[in-house]
């Protein structure tokens, strides 16, 4: 039942058919087994109940499992073409000038060659060169740090999806 307290977008969501609520939940976050946890405990009484059991998911998520999950991000500087999602998010770097998207470039390319991942960061409100400072300043740190403010951003980044996703009102 829902209550005339539950976002139109979170109901839609609670009442998708699963392939399609897992479809939806793919475009947040690319691993399955956090799509897996949030889809088994549908359907949720509000956002804040939604968003908790993404943070309870991702703290759940192995090794292998972030990995999948940061696999579905771009670079920073480089959101995939016709990825409204990953423009929108990235927009401080869209007029960077060509010398920062250039450092930000080699910067990327070290952080993965380091890690073995791209760098994410919640770009949402960041300018190009808080990003890059932020580059610059994780490069440095021990993989497990890395993994652990890694897996905080995805956190994030969820989180601002998930609102997007049922705060919809179409």
């Amino acid at each position: 039942m829902t209550s005339t307290s539950t976002p139109p977008g979170l109901a839609r969501f609670n009442a998708l058919p699963e392939a399609a609520a897992r479809a939806a939940l793919h475009e947040t976050c690319a691993s399955t087994a956090w799509a897996d946890r949030l889809l088994a405990a549908r359907p949720y009484a509000s956002p804040e109940h939604l968003y908790g059991a993404s943070d309870a998911a991702l703290a759940e998520l192995t090794a292998a499992d972030l990995d999948e999950a940061m696999a579905g991000h771009p670079p920073i500087g480089r959101p995939r073409p016709g990825d409204p999602t990953s423009a929108r998010e990235q927009r401080g770097m869209a007029g960077a000038p060509e010398d920062l998207k250039a450092r930000m470039l080699e910067l990327n390319l070290a952080y993965q060659d380091r890690f073995g991942h791209v760098f994410l960061i919640c770009a949402t409100g960041l300018s190009a060169e808080q990003m890059r400072d932020a580059v610059e300043e994780r490069i440095g740190n021990a993989p497990e740090k890395e993994r652990e403010i890694v897996r905080t951003e995805l956190g994030k980044i969820n989180r601002i999806r998930l609102a997007r996703l049922v705060e919809e009102d179409a």
